[in-house]
């Protein structure tokens, strides 16, 4: 799996105080073209977005809320 680093843009370009993180695509997104969701995790919280659409909207969730999700999600037959 690749991670893809993303510095942030309140990070400062003097060095010091920067933030990144790391976006990683999902396995079960589609290569050709299709639903493509890319999820980076932090201790605060877990972001996911379009891997289409990079510099769009994220959705921001409490690490637990992921979990559970991600638990609902396994057991789900989808």
């Amino acid at each position: 799996m690749e991670l893809v680093w993303f510095k942030s843009s309140h990070s400062g370009n003097e060095g010091g105080n920067c933030l990144e993180i790391a976006w990683r695509k999902s396995s079960y997104s589609s290569n050709e073209g299709g639903q493509c969701v890319e999820v980076a995790e932090t201790t605060e919280a877990v972001l996911v977005r379009d891997s289409k659409d990079k510099s769009g909207p994220h959705l921001t969730f409490d690490p637990t809320a992921w979990q559970a999700f991600v638990a609902f999600a396994a057991r789900a037959d989808v």
